[in-house]
This record gives structure tokens, sequence and C-alpha cells, in this order.
């Protein structure tokens, strides 16, 4: 199983000062934290995009960029591309750059996104979402197969025969699908052939279970091999479970209160997160054991092949960022890999 780190690049305000870090030092430590997940040998560092206040990662690729001449093994994704308010043209030719630069260690993992301010910023309709993302990933697709192409658009440009350069250092960038809890969409990234990235930040992972068969059953439909599952979760490591909940609680609290006070959440209580963090709930917050046990306990579900861990949902501090990214790489990491034999 591969293991890595996603994140948003949240900034949002530090819960005992009320301050927000500059811009500039939140990115610098964003770089800390991805050289050290790529010093201690984590698999994947991916970024998402977000066009809100409270991020910083507006345009991953160019931090994915920096991060490329920084670090040495770490494969380095988006997590995800928005795609539907994105040109896959630019996309392809960013992520190929990002690949020459990091020597064959870009991939691309594209969804629809879970906010939709990038839609109307970049003069997009909403009443044609799921039109946009359907045609951006079958051209996203068709620049990754040729490196001259035709491609008719209705909502994206059309092309007669153009090349598309940079060509990527890999010989084909790997290109992911990222699902929330859609049956149609699990289904056809299986069609496709696309490895998910399936995202569990609440209920209970079980209940996901169908996700999974959906998307291996759109493969077997289509006679293709099933691809990768990614289980990505919200989550945090300390050298306790006490210190985690302590640590992980308030900043969780800051960032799902804001998202539920637009949604009609009702504010996120101590005892609810407590339950979430048990063994069979979405968030994997805990000591280095309590978060192996979870993470095999997730596996004997899905049987995946990837594991990622967002650890800054809202602002942690950066010395106990860096210590749950140090614990994850040198305690969880060695575990489950022993236990599953990879």
């Amino acid at each position: 199983m591969e293991l890595g780190i996603y994140t948003f690049v949240e900034n949002t305000p530090d819960v005992e000062t009320g301050k927000v870090l500059h811009p500039s030092e939140r990115l610098k430590i964003l770089m800390e934290e991805i050289e050290l997940a790529d010093k201690l040998g984590l698999d994947v560092y991916a970024i998402g995009e977000h066009h809100r206040e409270e991020y910083i990662s507006s345009a991953p690729s160019v931090l994915l960029a920096a991060a490329a001449v920084r670090t040495k093994n770490i494969r380095l994704s988006s997590s995800v591309t928005v795609l539907g308010s994105e040109d896959p043209v630019r996309v392809y030719q960013q992520y190929a750059t990002i690949d020459q630069l990091s020597e064959g260690r870009a991939e691309i993992i594209a969804g629809r996104g879970s906010f939709i301010e990038s839609f109307p910023l970049f003069g997009y309709d909403l009443q044609d979402y799921e039109e946009l993302f359907s045609e951006k990933l079958q051209l996203l697709l068709a620049l990754r197969e040729n490196e001259v192409i035709s491609w008719k658009g209705k909502h994206s440009q059309s092309i007669d025969n153009r090349g598309v350069y940079p060509q990527p250092y890999q010989e084909k960038i790997p290109i992911w699908r990222a699902v929330g809890g859609t049956p149609k969409s699990a289904y056809e990234a299986g069609a496709l052939g696309l490895p998910m990235a399936l995202a569990i930040i609440g209920g209970q992972p079980a209940q996901f279970k169908q996700m999974a068969d959906f998307h291996a059953r759109g493969a077997r439909d289509y006679e293709k091999e099933v691809p990768a599952l990614s289980i990505n979760s919200h989550g945090f490591i300390a050298d306790t479970t006490e210190e985690a909940t302590d640590i992980a609680f308030p900043a969780f609290k800051v960032t799902m209160d804001k998202i539920g006070k637009e949604r009609g959440w009702p504010p996120m209580t101590r005892s609810q997160f407590e339950a979430s963090i048990q063994l069979k709930g979405a968030n994997v917050v805990g000591s280095p054991q309590d978060v192996i046990d979870k993470i095999l306990y997730q596996h004997e579900i899905f049987g995946h092949q990837r594991f990622l861990l967002q650890m800054s949902v809202g602002s942690i501090p950066q010395e106990k960022l860096l210590r749950s990214i140090e614990l994850f790489a040198t305690k969880v990491a060695p575990a489950i890999r022993e236990e599953l034999k990879i």
C-alpha cells in the first residue's frame, strides 16, 4: 500500500491567538512538510485546489513544481484538480512540466471539487456542471494518448491537429478520478479504467464499500483490469490518543463549523468528534497504533492500494504537524507495510 498526505493548504485562524499566518509563511511551512515527508520515505504528497479565503491552494501546480525541485522520491499529485473549471490543455502542460522537473513523479487527481467558487470565477455556468467535467476529462485523457491532437469541443476549445508540449518524463502521467459519494461517478471511473481516489470524511467507512464495488463493476463491464483504489481521509497523529484528540479537535471544529454554517449543519461537538475517531468512524485521529488499526480495518473492507491522510483540517501548529508527519512515516508506515508485506 502506498501511504501519503494530502492538503488544501489551510490557513485558518490559530485557535488560541486568532491570528492568521501571512501566506508566505504558510507556504514556507508547506514546503517543510513536503520535504520531511520525502526525507522520511512517504510515497505521495498531494495538493488540492480551492478558491476560498481560508486556503492557499488556488494554483496547486505551482506549489507542486516548487516541491519537485526540493524533493527526490515522493510522488507529487493534485488532490484534486477541479477539471470542470480548468483548461485541460493547460492542466496537461502544467503537470507534464512538473513531471519533467521531478523526473517522472507527477500525477493528476481530477474531480468536480467540493466547492463551486471556481466556476463563476472563471466564467462557467453551473448549469453545465456535469457536461463540463465529462467533456474535459475526455479531452485530458485524449491529451495523454496523443502528442498531436484534433478535438471538437462544446464546452472546451476545438483543436485542429496541434501538438501539445512539453510531453511528460513518464510515458504517461497517471490520472486518477476523485469521487465522493456518487455511485455513478465511481462506475464511470472504473469504466474508463481510471484509478479512483475515494474521499471518506464523514459517516462510517463500511458504508462506502459500495463505491469500491461500483468502481470494480465499471471496469469489469468494460473488460478492463480493475484499477487501483485510494482511500483519502481526514486525520492527525500524536504520541497518544488524548494528545491527538486535543490538538486536532479545535482545528477541525473551526473548519467544519464554517462549512456547516454555509450548508446548514449544526456545530461540531467534542463528543461527535470523539465518536468519529473510533475504529469504525471516518476520522483517522489518534496514536500511531490507533491509526495502524484503522488503516488495517479499512483495508479489510476495501483492499485498497493507497491511503492518503489530510492532517491540516484547520490550522495545526507547525511543530505538531511535523511531528504528525514523522509518526506517520516512522511508526505507522513501517507497520502497515510489514502487515501487508509491501
